[in-house]
């Protein structure tokens, strides 16, 4: 029975540092953990491997799940604190680990704030996956987060390999090197003024002089980020203000 784990591991090691590169101690060590006590897969994508750290997927929490005779999930709105005008959604999710079970509780909220701009519209699918992500690692004792719960970053990592970026290569959205990506300095500016995320994506088209945010280039979103910062700390009611006129022009459109 010892034969396939230590099979299992050394595929696992394998696999990441295939994806991944050479990994330090800490992180073999816990992937050997990992492996040996919730059978995860690297190469099915249960895991990722984000800045020297691991962390579980949504897929991997179900795997786990399956394996352990899950008995069931059960999950609900939680209408009294959901918003949707402002796409805001709350969701509990209960696992049940056998038929007899009280059910672990798990929680999870998204909206604009926290999630990426390349997922908006989705946060009530989100929100759900983080309370029953959430759920299940409160019922099987599973102390990495996972990736689903990373904000507005769970949106730039999918489940399964993660090809390494190419050196001094830009990604599409202005990550490079290791620098913070511009997608979520944008992120981060709209959740601490509270802005609404589809008026700055208006504002930025038209300070960038396209089409849609999608088709600017990677100065002119940086010129952008650093004038939004610049009227959200001078004055944000006047920054409001202006994206307020925009949304006039988003109904002339639609």
């Amino acid at each position: 029975m010892k034969k396939p784990a230590a099979s299992s591991w050394l595929s696992n090691l394998r696999t990441a540092q295939a994806t991944w590169g050479p990994l330090a101690v800490p992180a073999r060590n816990s992937l050997r953990h990992l492996t040996k006590v919730y059978a995860i897969s690297v190469a099915a994508g249960d895991v990722q491997f984000l800045e020297g750290r691991w962390y579980i997927t949504h897929a991997g929490l179900l795997r786990i799940a399956e394996r352990r005779h899950c008995s069931g999930i059960r999950t609900s709105i939680q209408c009294r604190l959901s918003n949707p005008e402002i796409n805001r959604w709350i969701f509990k999710a209960t696992v049940y680990k056998t038929p007899v079970s009280r059910g672990f509780v798990g929680y999870g909220d998204a909206d604009p704030s926290n999630t990426s701009l390349a997922v908006q519209g989705a946060e009530m699918r989100i929100a759900e996956t983080r309370a029953v992500n959430r759920a299940l690692r409160k019922a099987y004792g599973i102390g990495l987060c996972s990736v689903e719960e990373l904000g507005s970053l769970s949106a730039s990592f999918k489940p399964g390999r993660e090809p390494k970026p190419a050196a001094k290569q830009p990604s599409e959205d202005g990550s490079n090197n290791g620098q913070p990506r511009l997608r979520d300095k944008l992120c981060l500016l709209i959740r601490e003024y509270n802005l609404e995320p589809h008026l700055v994506k208006a504002y930025a088209a038209d300070f960038c002089g396209t089409q849609a945010l999608r088709d600017a280039n990677r100065d002119q979103v940086e010129a952008f980020i650093s004038q939004l910062s610049k009227e959200a700390k001078e004055n944000r009611d006047a920054l409001v203000c202006r994206l307020n006129s925009y949304v006039q022009s988003q109904e002339v459109r639609s």
